[in-house]
This record gives structure tokens, C-alpha cells and sequence, in this order.
């Protein structure tokens, strides 16, 4: 009887990517730790952006996190984005941010981006603002953002960009994307 001989390698199987992904404010602990450590590693370690990711404006921010959940219970965040309000009806966004293996995956940084213009609607805003790197202002164009100037920040073009209020929110809010991404690619 011959026998049969596999090898198990570490490329053998590809990382895991839950499929079940949920976009809310962070509320629990382990959320806004994690939140805090996917920023730093996409805008410190990765982009090398910013020597430190944290600021003044944290202290008021909303934090809203995308959860990879497993059999319901999310257990990983794995996508960022704050809002915080500098005036009465004035609200700005920044520091979105997805995992690396989540990008171009679930619809991810589309539903951060809807959550956080909507729950500023929600809660007074009159106006919302972001600071968008160049190269993602085509992207913020297809969600309905418009740019108001060019400027460079941190030595990188970014472009000033304003949200056309009226069309948020666009999509469902606080529901599992998995349902989404199916009809979408169904």
C-alpha cells in the first residue's frame, strides 16, 4: 500500500476574511482599542502619514468601527472613521481607514463613509467636511462629495471635500453587509 505524503505550508490556505461585516459607533472597550490600533497601523505604520495618529480632536470624536463578525459575534475591527463637530452644524470626518486584507471587500469603506455623514445628519449637522487624500477623491466623488480646494498636508495632496447632505443616507445603517454585497454581486 503506497503512502501518501502532503506538506502543509504557510500559503497553503489564505488568511481568513469574514464575509459578515457591521458598521456602528464603537461602544465597547475592545472596540476603540482596536479602533485606535487599526488607525495608527494604516496612517503611522503603513502610509507613514503621521508620526502619531491621535490629536485634539479624538476628545470629542465619534468613533465608528466596521466589525468582522463570525457566526454573529463581531470579533474584530476591521475598518475606522471619526466624526466630530467643530462649530454648531459644522462636522468633519477623517482618518478612515480599512484593514489591509478588508480592502476592496464588503462595501467596507463606502458603509463607514454613509454611517458618519448620516449620524452627523442625525445628531445636527448642517454641513460636513473632509480632508481626502488626492487619490482617493475620485472615490468620494462616486459618494456624492464635491471638492472645494487642493491643498498639501503631512507633505501629500489631499483635496478639501464637502458632502451633498441631501443624498445620505444612501444605503442601510447598523446591518450586517454580508446581505449587501450579495445582491450587489449576485
Amino acid at each position: 500500500m503506497a503512502e501518501h505524503l502532503f506538506a502543509l505550508t504557510d500559503d497553503s490556505f489564505p488568511d481568513f476574511r469574514a464575509d459578515d461585516v457591521l458598521v456602528k459607533p464603537a461602544s465597547e472597550a475592545w472596540e476603540k482599542a482596536e479602533y485606535f490600533a487599526l488607525r495608527r497601523r494604516v496612517f503611522s505604520e503603513e502610509q507613514q502619514l503621521l508620526h502619531q495618529d491621535k490629536d485634539e480632536h479624538d476628545f470629542q470624536a465619534i468613533p465608528i468601527v466596521a466589525l468582522a463578525c463570525q457566526c454573529g459575534m463581531p470579533n474584530a475591527v476591521v475598518g475606522a472613521v471619526r466624526i466630530y463637530q467643530s462649530q454648531p452644524g459644522l462636522w468633519y470626518g477623517g482618518r478612515l481607514s480599512v484593514a489591509a486584507d478588508y480592502r476592496r471587500h464588503s462595501m467596507i469603506g463606502t458603509a463607514l463613509i454613509n454611517e458618519a455623514v448620516s449620524r452627523a445628519r442625525d445628531i445636527g449637522c448642517e454641513r460636513f467636511l473632509a480632508t481626502v487624500q488626492q487619490s482617493n477623491e475620485d472615490y468620494f466623488q462616486r459618494l456624492h462629495w464635491r471638492t472645494l480646494e487642493h491643498i498639501e498636508l503631512h507633505g501629500q495632496p489631499h483635496a478639501v471635500m464637502q458632502v451633498e447632505l441631501q443624498h445620505y443616507p444612501f444605503m442601510p445603517r447598523e446591518i450586517s453587509l454580508l446581505p449587501l454585497r450579495a445582491r450587489r454581486h449576485g
